[in-house]
């Protein structure tokens, strides 16, 4: 009853469409003979920190998304560029699934194959909301799609979609001139 009042509420709070989540830790590898050799790492919040909090001398663009969020799915096309673009420029690209775990196999590898993602993409499987929407950015409401943008220098939390452009602009501010 718990874990489907969660997912009811992340329902309602997803897919808003206006204007930064968390494990190598907590992985899992979920694997289905279906899927071929597709692997997807699974992360809970401590394991997926690390990911999302990199010190490293790159800018990393962070993209919360499922494959059930309409406005998430139109934008991956934006990060799929992004991470061809720009990935020589040291810019990585890591696209974090809040897909529903008993869809992995069904929705998310299909998904994943149908649209030859390019993109590092990880699972992200945790219950316990209260803790990590706000400690991935406290004025998150936990509303799909969700962006964090940021190098060692500078964080910045998008709680919305963009076109291309939008994207580009946005990641441009993070690139050294």
């Amino acid at each position: 009853m718990k874990y489907t009042l969660i997912i009811v509420v992340l329902v309602f709070l997803s897919c808003k469409n206006e204007t930064s989540i968390t494990g190598v830790i907590g992985a899992e590898e979920v694997t289905n003979s279906t899927q071929l050799d597709y692997k997807l790492e699974v992360f809970d919040y401590d394991g997926l920190e690390p990911l999302i909090n990199k010190g490293d001398d790159k800018v990393h663009v962070v993209n919360f998304w499922a494959t059930w969020c309409a406005p998430c799915v139109k934008e991956l096309p934006y990060f799929e560029e992004i991470n061809k673009t720009y990935k020589n420029n040291n810019v990585e690209v890591l696209l974090v699934s809040l897909d529903f775990p008993r869809d992995y196999d069904s929705k998310l590898k299909p998904f994943i194959k149908k649209h030859n993602l390019q993109s590092k993409i990880v699972a992200f499987d945790d219950v316990n909301q209260n803790r990590w929407i706000p400690a991935i950015n406290e004025k998150w409401t936990g509303a799909l799609p969700a962006t964090i943008i940021y190098n060692k220098n500078k964080r910045q939390f998008y709680e919305r979609s963009f076109t291309k452009e939008e994207l580009e602009t946005e990641l441009k501010q993070f690139l050294s001139p």
